[in-house]
């Protein structure tokens, strides 16, 4: 297509410390490209200062504009190259033959176990070492035995799809056992069985706190004094449609806060909701606030003409604005649980590096985890969820050791949230 596979991504480097690094993406267009692309950014650990997107449905034209956070993160960027242009459709003459989307297989599944002593901030550790070897956690189940000791086990999927190969496994366990040193009891990691199968529901979460953790409206115990000016900013958020400017497209102006994945959020939405970004311009942050155009169509090349359509986009673009992480602390009986929730794409793809989020915000805060337990979650058909899109969210259940706070204490819960929200 006059384009050689090696020039479909190009990565720039600035000569000046601290300015981003400059991504540019070629290649043919298929649905959601961008969300996708920008999963993979989000996955390395890096924050986007700015973006322009164009496409005549065909063809894109993608330019991020990317710094890693925190500073001090070592990114590998050839591997990150590599991902993106496998993400990227292949610029073959048969593509244009054939742009018929096709679903591909759900990548295999393997199942990581490690024991070993107990101490604090362990579980972040082993999250942090994972997400550097590039392996994505789809479920995690996390207990502790009465002699303090530890057992993980962590349900991955590979981003660089090498864990068939046994030497990728031998050096994932090496990994992990040299950086946990004498902590380290054993380590394992195969080909997971049947009992990886995704969870579509989970009986045991309590209907009140459903609601508290799922409802538009946070509560003020959900959302507490010590995150409340937080929240403030994000309920600034504006979204506005105009079919004037634009004879075939429909100009999508959004205007909030910034915040960690803000950009994957817009994009993840739009591909859910089956909008397709023909032009866009993702400005730089001022003042702590974005300013996005977006220009959009329909699937099928048509502006956004119906009102309902318009309004349900806008509520949806707010909502996940303003709770693209949810938060909130239960109380069973004597134990203090951390139950989080975070939206998954129609794929099944969800949000990168929440449980790295977590985790860091717990280790930091001087928390221990007793115990995790993760499912993929649909919420009950009521009136409280009636304004959600999407059903399926990713949820953790954390108990907590070594912590007085109950579900009350806004204190404890806005720093979790604040903490998680803004951890780079």
């Amino acid at each position: 297509m006059g384009i050689a596979w090696d020039d479909v991504v190009l990565i720039e480097h600035s000569g000046k410390p601290g300015d981003p690094t400059v991504i540019t993406v070629n290649c043919p267009d298929k649905a959601g490209l961008g969300c996708d692309l920008c999963r993979i950014v989000l996955e390395f650990g890096l924050y986007v200062t700015r973006a322009d997107f164009a496409t005549d449905g065909k063809w894109c034209y993608i330019v991020l504009w990317v710094v890693p956070r925190p500073s001090s993160l070592k990114v590998d960027w050839e591997s990150l190259k590599n991902r993106l242009m496998f993400t990227c459709p292949s610029c073959m003459i048969s593509f244009y033959l054939n742009q018929q989307s096709t679903a591909s297989a759900p990548p295999p599944v393997y199942l990581l176990t490690v024991f070993c002593l107990d101490r604090k901030g362990l579980l972040h550790d082993v999250t942090k070492i994972l997400c550097e070897l590039e392996l994505t956690i789809q479920r995690v189940k996390v207990m502790t035995t009465p002699d303090d000791k530890v057992l993980d086990l962590f349900f991955i999927t590979d981003g660089m799809d090498l864990l068939h190969m046994k030497q990728r496994r031998d050096e994932t366990c090496e990994h992990l056992s040299d950086v946990l040193g004498e902590y380290c009891i054993s380590c394992e990691l195969q080909l997971s069985g049947p009992e990886c199968e995704v969870q579509q529901g989970f009986t045991s979460l309590p209907q009140e706190v459903a609601e508290e953790l799922f409802s538009c409206e946070l509560s003020k115990e959900a959302v507490p004094m010590s995150a409340a000016s937080d929240t403030a900013k994000l309920k600034k958020a504006t979204v506005t449609v105009d079919n004037l400017l634009s004879p075939v497209h429909t100009l999508l102006q959004i205007q909030c806060v910034d915040q960690k994945g803000l950009i994957y959020d817009i994009l993840r939405t739009s591909k859910d909701c089956d909008i397709r970004i023909a032009f866009g311009r993702i400005q730089s942050t001022a003042k702590g606030y974005r300013t996005i155009d977006l220009f959009i169509q329909t699937t099928d090349g048509n502006k956004i003409l119906d009102e309902e359509t318009q309004k349900s986009l806008c509520s949806r673009l707010k909502e996940e604005m303003l709770h693209p992480l949810r938060v909130t602390v239960a109380s069973r009986g004597p134990d203090t649980e951390l139950l989080v929730a975070n939206p998954v794409e129609l794929s099944g793809k969800g949000r990168p590096r929440v449980f790295y989020d977590v985790t860091s915000a717990l280790k930091k805060l001087g928390i221990c985890i007793f115990s995790v337990s993760s499912h993929m979650l649909k919420l009950p058909s009521t009136h409280v969820f009636a304004s959600m899109a999407l059903t399926d969210r990713r949820f953790y259940r954390l108990k907590l050791q070594d912590i007085q706070q109950k579900r009350g204490n806004g204190k404890f819960t806005g720093s979790v949230w604040k903490k998680a929200q803004n951890t780079r």
